[in-house]
């Protein structure tokens, strides 16, 4: 039985209990958390934006919703009107190119089919998986990385496979199956990064 399980069993009939329990096991997961890694993520995506390159992000569930929510906070979050944009592009948004490529192809090339025709030399992938095993993301990190892109790896659980592909690795150890956790930490990379390359971007251009 993994953490939230029991939490959930604990706390039956007492959502305000099963909140705070549920809140303070949220909290202790930070404490394994890398910091370095998260400087390093930082400086690949200010990297990015002064040569230009794209970086991609995929997932799947409510790993796609965060992709997405990234990219958005990447590269809307943070303009400013000046002329370096950060090209942050999630591959989880066309729907029809998503779904011809699941009927015509297979579900797990949705994603390394996208990168064959858009990735350029110097781009960099972010993939998150809870598990970090999820077949199409592994086919794409593979690929990326036969390009010479460098990986950013959000995982949980015990980061499968894509820990050990990552140059990057955002992870959040917890047991199997514990997606909720997992995935609202890497939210909080998400608006902890955003955040701090807007106030970054503004400095940089005098608008601060």
């Amino acid at each position: 039985m993994n953490k939230i399980d029991e939490l959930t069993a604990r706390h039956a009939g007492d959502p305000g209990a099963y909140a705070g329990a549920y809140l303070e096991y949220l909290a202790s997961c930070f404490s394994s958390l890398d910091h370095e890694a998260l400087a390093r993520f930082v400086n690949l995506l200010l990297s990015a934006r002064g040569s230009g390159a794209a970086v991609f992000f995929i997932g799947n569930g409510g790993s796609a919703a965060t992709a997405s929510h990234f990219a958005n906070d990447i590269s809307i979050g943070t303009r400013t009107g000046d002329d370096k944009p950060f090209r942050a592009i999630s591959l989880t948004d066309n729907v029809a190119v998503m779904t011809a490529l699941a009927n015509d192809e297979g579900y797990d090339r949705m994603f390394v089919d996208q990168l064959k025709v858009q990735m350029r030399d110097g781009d960099s992938l972010v993939a998150i998986s809870a598990s970090g095993n999820s077949p199409n993301v592994i086919a794409a990190v593979e690929y990326a990385k036969s390009r010479g892109a460098t990986i950013v790896g959000l995982t949980g659980f015990d980061g499968g496979r894509l820990k050990e592909l990552s140059d990057i690795s955002l992870h959040v150890q917890t047991a199997k199956g514990e997606y909720g956790p997992v995935e609202d930490i890497h939210m909080i990379f998400d608006h902890l990064i955003g955040s701090y390359l807007n106030a970054e971007v503004r400095t940089r251009s005098g608008k601060a």
